[in-house]
C-alpha cells in the first residue's frame, strides 16, 4: 500500500472532475484512491483513465462512497449541495479531509457541513485559486480604508452551464467587503436590480451575474465614488488553477486537526 495520501474525486465524469483526476495523478505527493459518480452513470464499473480516453489508471469508477472512502485520506468535491452534504457525513466517518468547491450551499447545508467538521477536516472555499484569495484579502483591506461614500459593486461572469448566482467567489468577495466595512452582508446585499428600484442605498453591496459561452470565471469589485472608481479584477482562463488549489488543500489538511478551514488557511494568507 502506498504511503502517499489517497484522494477520491467526486463527480469524476464532469469537466472539473476529469481535471481533478489529471491533477491528482500528476502530483508526486498524492495517489488517486477512487472516482465517484452518481448511481446509474455509464462510467460506473469502468477504469477512469479509459473513460477519459487515455491509458488505464487502475481505478474503477464507483457509486459506493462508503466503500471508496474506506481506502482514502481525502475527497475533493465540486458537485451539488445534496451530494456534498451526504459526503460530509461519510468523510467525517472516515476522518478524511473533505475539500469542498461546491457552490450554492444553503444555510442549512452549511450547518450540516459544520457538524461534520467536528470529526473531519473540511476545507471549503468558493474559489480555490491563489489569485482569487489574494483578491479577497485586497477587497477587505480596501473596504476597511474607504467609507460609505464609495459604493461597492461586484460583477461576476461565467459559462452558460453554471446553475447558481451569484457565484461562490462573488459571495466570498461580498463577505470580505462587508467584513472590511464591519457590517452583515445579508443586511446590505442588493441582487440583480430590475425595474423601478429607486436610488441606490448608501452602504449597500451590489451583485451582478453574467452568463455566456465558455467563460471560466471573471470577477470585478468596484468601489465607486463621486469623481473616481477603483476596480479590483481577477480573470481565470484555465480551470486547472482550481484543480491545483483543491489538490493542494487536500494534501495540506492531512496533518491538521478536525475543523473548518478555507483557502486562506491553506495558502497562509
Amino acid at each position: 500500500m502506498s504511503e502517499l495520501p489517497g484522494i477520491v474525486v467526486m463527480g469524476a465524469s464532469g469537466r472539473m472532475g476529469q481535471m481533478l483526476v489529471q491533477e491528482v495523478t500528476a502530483n508526486p505527493k498524492a495517489r488517486l484512491a477512487g472516482a465517484l459518480e452518481r448511481p446509474g452513470h455509464d462510467w460506473i464499473g469502468r477504469d477512469i483513465g479509459e473513460c477519459m480516453g487515455g491509458q488505464p489508471l487502475g481505478v474503477t469508477v464507483s457509486d459506493d462512497a462508503l466503500e471508496v472512502m474506506a481506502k482514502a485520506q481525502a475527497v475533493i468535491d465540486f458537485t451539488a449541495p445534496m451530494a456534498t452534504v451526504a459526503m460530509a457525513e461519510i468523510a467525517a466517518q472516515a476522518r478524511a479531509v473533505h475539500v469542498i468547491g461546491t457552490t450554492g450551499l444553503s444555510d442549512d447545508d452549511l450547518k450540516k457541513v459544520a457538524l461534520a467538521g467536528r470529526h473531519a477536516k473540511v476545507v471549503r472555499a468558493g474559489n480555490m485559486s491563489l489569485g482569487v484569495n489574494l483578491l479577497v484579502q485586497l477587497t477587505k483591506k480596501v473596504a476597511e480604508a474607504l467609507d460609505e461614500d464609495y459604493d461597492i459593486e461586484i460583477t461576476e461572469a461565467h459559462h452558460h452551464h453554471k446553475v447558481d448566482a451569484p457565484s461562490g467567489t462573488a459571495l466570498m468577495l461580498g463577505e470580505a467587503a462587508a467584513e472590511g466595512r464591519g457590517v452583515d452582508l445579508a443586511e446590505v446585499s442588493d441582487r440583480g436590480r430590475d425595474g423601478i428600484t429607486g436610488a441606490r442605498e448608501r452602504g449597500h453591496i451590489g451583485f451582478h451575474a453574467v452568463r455566456g459561452g465558455d467563460i471560466v470565471g471573471e470577477h470585478d469589485v468596484m468601489f465607486a465614488a463621486a469623481g473616481e472608481r477603483i476596480v479590483l479584477r481577477h480573470l481565470a482562463t484555465d480551470r486547472a488553477i482550481f484543480a491545483r488549489g483543491a489538490v493542494k488543500a487536500a494534501l495540506w489538511g492531512q496533518d491538521k486537526k478536525p475543523g473548518e478551514y478555507n483557502m486562506l488557511d491553506v495558502l497562509g494568507l
